[in-house]
C-alpha cells in the first residue's frame, strides 16, 4: 500500500518510519523543499493548494492523509475525489476553526470554557461584559504553539487585544484557572474499532508544549475523556487518531480543543505503548485491527525547543530515547523530544533529573 500524505513535517516522518517496517511506502507533498519527511520517504515540493502538485499525489498513492491540521480543507476534498481520505475532509474543517470546534463540543455535551464569537471592537466589548476577565482573545484559525492570542486581564487589554488581532474572525474565551492539563489520544478505524491510550499530563513553556507524562493515573478522568471522544468520534464518522487537550478543574474535565492528527504529546508512545500511536494512525486508516494502546511502565516526553542537546548527553542516560528532526534550529522551533522510559515513577523521576542536569 502507497499512503499519501499532505504535509511533510515530523508527524509526517514518525508515521513513515512507523509504517516502513509494515512493507507500506509513503509519498509526502509539501511546499518545504528540506521537510523532515524527505528524509525517509519521497517528497512533492508544491503548495497545499496547489492542482498539479494535488492531482500528482493523489496518482501515486492508494489513500490519503495528513500531518498538519491547517491544511486547506478544499485541498483534501479535491483528493477524497480521488482517493480515499482519511480523517474526513468535514472533521477537517471543525478542527480549523476554534468557534465551530467548541460549538461541536457543546451540542455533544463536553463541557467547555464560556466563548463568543468576535468579529468587531463592539463585539469584543460586549463579549467581555458578558464573560467576564479575565479572559483570552484568540483567532478562530491559524493559531497553534500560542500564537494568535491575547490574555485580557483588565478593561485596559480590550483596545490592546484588539489592535494586535483585530480585522480577522476572532473568539472569546474566558479564561479556566486549571490545576493542570492533560490529553487524551484515541483512534478508531475505518471498521468502527476504537482505542483509548492512556491519559498524559501536559506543561507547556510559552505556549508550547514543553513535556507529556504517562500514563496520568485517575481511573475517573480516564473514563470522563473516553466516554467524551467516543461521542466526537461517532458523531464525526472518524477514522483515525484524534487528540483532545482537556484542563482539569475540581475533578471535571474541561474540552480545550482537539487536534485531527497525530499529536505531540502522544510521541511518548514510540518506546512508552505497547503500539505507538503512528502505527495505530496507519491501522485505523487502512482497516487493520488496531494495536494494543496500554502503557509500558512510565515515560516522558521532552521537546526540545529551539536547540539539540548533543547524542552524547542523551545516550548517557539509561532509558532516554532520542528523536531529532533534521531541521534547521530557530528560537521556538520544535527540532526534536526525548523520551525517557522507566519501571516505576521515581526512576523515571530520577532519570529525568539526571538527562536535565546533563544538557
Amino acid at each position: 500500500m502507497r499512503i499519501g500524505v499532505l504535509g511533510g513535517g515530523q508527524l509526517g516522518q514518525m508515521l513513515a518510519l512507523a509504517g516502513l517496517p509494515l512493507g507500506l511506502s509513503f509519498v509526502f507533498l509539501d511546499p518545504i523543499a528540506d521537510s523532515p519527511a524527505g528524509q525517509v520517504a519521497r517528497l512533492l515540493c508544491a503548495e497545499f493548494d496547489d492542482p498539479k502538485g494535488l492531482d500528482q499525489l493523489a496518482a501515486s498513492v492508494d489513500l490519503l492523509t495528513f500531518d498538519f491540521e491547517n491544511v486547506p480543507v478544499e485541498s483534501m476534498a479535491r483528493l477524497a475525489h480521488q482517493r480515499p481520505v482519511y480523517p474526513a475532509p468535514a472533521a477537517l474543517a471543525i478542527a480549523q476553526d476554534r468557534l465551530e470546534e467548541k460549538t461541536c463540543f457543546r451540542r455533544l455535551g463536553l463541557a467547555t470554557a464560556p466563548f463568543m464569537a468576535v468579529n468587531s471592537l463592539a463585539e469584543l466589548t460586549a463579549a467581555v461584559n458578558s464573560i467576564g476577565l479575565p479572559a483570552i482573545l484568540k483567532t478562530r484559525r491559524w493559531g497553534y504553539d500560542g500564537k494568535g492570542q491575547a490574555r485580557l486581564l483588565t478593561q485596559a487589554d480590550i483596545a490592546t487585544a484588539w489592535g494586535q488581532l483585530g480585522g480577522q474572525a476572532l473568539i472569546l474565551e474566558g479564561f479556566v484557572a486549571f490545576e493542570c492539563e492533560v490529553s487524551l489520544i484515541a483512534v478508531r478505524s475505518t471498521t468502527g474499532e476504537t482505542a483509548f491510550y492512556p491519559l498524559v499530563e501536559n506543561t507547556h513553556q510559552d505556549g508550547i508544549l514543553r513535556s507529556s507524562r504517562a500514563p496520568y493515573l485517575n481511573t475517573n478522568l480516564q473514563t470522563q475523556a473516553e466516554n467524551q471522544l467516543r461521542c466526537l468520534l461517532t458523531d464525526l464518522d472518524y477514522v483515525g487518531v484524534l487528540t483532545v487537550e482537556f484542563f482539569v478543574k475540581n475533578g471535571q474535565l474541561i474540552a480545550n480543543e482537539m487536534a485531527p492528527r497525530v499529536h505531540n504529546s502522544g510521541h511518548w508512545t514510540i518506546e512508552g505503548a505497547v503500539t505507538s500511536q503512528f502505527e495505530n494512525h496507519l491501522r485505523a486508516i487502512l482497516g487493520l485491527p488496531l494495536g494494543r494502546t496500554d502503557a509500558i511502565g512510565h515515560s516522558v516526553m521532552i521537546n526540545c525547543i529551539g536547540e539539540l542537546p548533543t547524542l552524547a548527553e542523551v545516550a548517557a542516560v539509561s532509558g532516554a530515547h532520542a528523536h531529532f528532526y533534521g531541521k534547521e534550529a530557530r528560537p521556538g522551533r520544535k527540532l526534536g523530544h526525548i523520551t525517557v522510559t522507566a519501571a516505576d515513577p521515581q526512576a523515571l523521576q530520577a532519570a529525568v533529573d539526571k538527562l536535565s542536569a546533563n544538557l
